[in-house]
């Protein structure tokens, strides 16, 4: 049976017994996670760990194990600031019907829990012989591309797993004779992106509550989406096209 938020069965136990639309879901839980919002359970969607139904006109349909899904996966964020990967990976093991124990959570001294020595995540690194391999082209190219900012090594030498998404576009659009010189637009453009999305986690990250640096990412992950949509529509409006 589905439970509300605040653990009574009422308006959940009916909510259980039909599909939900997305504002009805919204509502079921606000009463526990008051800061959850529509774009927010659309994120968690294209992240892999929903899968609400859809109707023939593309809305969406929430049943009441989306609900209860939707409920674990926001509380192992607010109480044991779990990533998204390891909730997935927990959710997925407790489908299997295995027993997963969640880590333990310490206490710092102004009683905020705290996960107990937590590793942090390593980012994907890739050498420039395989950058250069995965694009398809040569050091001058590559240099070329660096010249402009569009492709920016590490300190250490290496780049993040991104740049070779980055640099296949970028040999890619040169098929058709975009030079890269053309793109600094679109970089100073992505710049500017970024930077107003940092301007809003920004708070986050310096906030003394423990929970709430640890939803920075995900909130900055779910605006980077965001954004990167509306600019996708916007050129799409722009040129009168519609991608598939």
């Amino acid at each position: 049976m589905l439970q509300t938020p605040s653990g009574g069965a009422g308006r959940g136990a009916a909510a259980a017994d039909r599909l939900m639309s997305i504002g009805t879901v919204l509502n079921v839980l606000r009463d526990e996670f008051p800061e959850v919002t529509i774009s927010k359970i659309r994120f968690l969607e294209a992240e892999g760990l929903i899968e609400p139904q859809r109707t023939p006109s593309g809305y969406r349909k929430f049943s009441a194990h989306d609900v209860e899904r939707l409920g674990h996966v926001l509380r192992m964020q607010r109480d044991h600031y779990l990533p998204l990967k390891v909730i997935r990976e927990h959710l997925e093991a407790m489908e299997r019907g295995e027993a997963v124990q969640l880590p333990a959570l310490g206490r710092q001294r102004d009683g905020d829990a705290v996960p107990e020595s937590p590793e942090a995540p390593t980012a994907a690194r890739i050498g420039r012989e395989e950058l250069l391999a995965a694009a398809g082209v040569g050091e001058e190219e590559l240099g070329e591309w660096e010249s402009y900012g569009l492709v920016t090594p590490l300190e250490d030498g290496v780049y993040g797993a991104e740049a070779a998404t980055v640099a296949s576009l970028i040999a890619e659009l040169g098929r058709f004779g975009i030079e890269p010189r053309h793109l600094r637009v679109m970089k100073a453009a992505a710049d500017r992106e970024a930077g107003l999305v940092d301007q809003v986690v920004a708070p986050l990250r310096r906030h003394r509550n423990p929970q709430t640096r640890a939803h920075a990412e995900d909130r900055t992950k779910e605006l980077a989406g965001l954004t990167v949509k509306l600019h996708a529509a916007l050129v799409q409006t722009a040129l009168g096209v519609r991608l598939p």
